[in-house]
């Protein structure tokens, strides 16, 4: 390992990796020497990603199509994972689905099901299917991007602010259990960010006014190698930023 490449020989999986926060973290991931296997639904978008990791890097990535909301997919891409590489050093959950902004009276069941299968039962399953790969690492990490909305509610986002808070104490719980372990696990607040799924909530709103999704990837380099203690507060990005360091985030 090296001060160019602080990552250099890590494996790290990388969801929601074809645009956004997932996108960039699995960018700054690649240019600090991991090698990345990025999953998302869209296959276009991942290639894309690839061509650029190649063209920073000149190493390809692993790319992997898939929706989490398949479980068996993603039971099958921790089996590939261990056959392939034995281990992983680093997870780095950013897909998430918005699932429209309605009073929770009026959220119809299926937008229900298919939000919390995103942004819950996905962050379920991979820990389930990752955890003993992330055991098998010297330092295994797994960063779980969450939102504002947990600690301040707001109308219309039961949804995914529901979701979210669900998967924050899956994480707390699951780092509370591997504590005595080399695993470590933190999860991460962006703030607003210029996104697609902010664009969504937000339409009125000008998005050259908000961070670009890569200012987080200097973070999610920091957070794979720091020595991380249990995560009973979420990271701040702006706190982060202002600080200039992880420790006075």
């Amino acid at each position: 390992m090296t001060d160019s490449l602080p990552l250099d020989g890590r494996i790290a999986l990388v969801t929601g990796a074809s645009r956004g926060i997932g996108r960039e973290c699995a960018l700054a991931l690649a240019r600090a020497g991991a090698h990345v296997v990025a999953t998302a639904r869209n296959q276009g978008a991942l290639e894309e990603l690839d061509d650029e990791i190649k063209t920073a890097t000149g190493k390809a990535a692993t790319l992997v199509p898939l929706d989490l909301a398949n479980g068996d997919g993603i039971d099958a891409l921790g089996l590939a994972i261990h056959q392939r590489f034995g281990r992983l050093d680093v997870l780095i959950h950013a897909a998430a689905i918005l699932g429209g902004l309605t009073p929770v009276s009026h959220i119809d069941p299926p937008t229900w099901d298919k939000v919390l299968a995103a942004n819950t039962t996905a962050a379920y399953r991979l820990i389930r299917s990752t955890e003993r790969l992330l055991r098998a690492s010297a330092s295994g990490r797994g960063i779980f991007i969450t939102t504002g909305r947990v600690e301040r509610p707001k109308a219309f986002w039961g949804a995914y602010g529901a979701s979210k808070a669900a998967m924050e104490h899956l994480v707390r719980t699951w780092a509370d259990e591997l504590e005595n372990t080399t695993v470590r696990a933190a999860l991460v607040d962006p703030g607003a960010m210029r996104t697609k799924m902010r664009a969504e909530a937000m339409p009125g709103e000008d998005p050259m006014t908000l961070p670009h999704p890569s200012e987080i990837g200097p973070l999610i380099v920091e957070l794979a190698q720091a020595d991380l203690g249990l995560p009973k507060t979420n990271i701040s990005f702006d706190a982060w930023k202002s600080a200039g360091t992880l420790a006075s985030a």
